[in-house]
């Protein structure tokens, strides 16, 4: 016995369908792969770039439109603070 040739021509237009999809996932999950990969290479060129403008200018915030920058206050006298030790009278 057979099911009806139409019956069995739109299970195979569903199964042809279904591995499609997973083609085109496993593709999508591949090209993100590399994205990801791509996108972390340029946070690391980003991080570089960001030391090297730090040695010539300091801690800065750098308005990307201008070119303006302002100089990052830092907490530098509370941690020289931090950094200093009463003694006690030593005898």
């Amino acid at each position: 016995m057979k099911i009806k040739e139409e019956q069995l021509e739109t299970i195979r237009k569903q199964q042809q369908d279904l591995n499609n999809i997973l083609n085109n996932v496993g593709y999508f999950e591949a090209q993100k792969h590399g994205l990801l990969h791509q996108f972390g290479e340029k946070n690391k060129e980003v991080d570089a770039f960001k030391h090297e403008l730090e040695k010539e200018y300091g801690a800065i915030n750098i308005n990307l439109e201008t070119g303006e920058y302002t100089v990052i206050e830092t907490e530098n006298k509370e941690e020289e603070k931090a950094d200093l030790k009463v003694l006690e009278n030593v005898e």
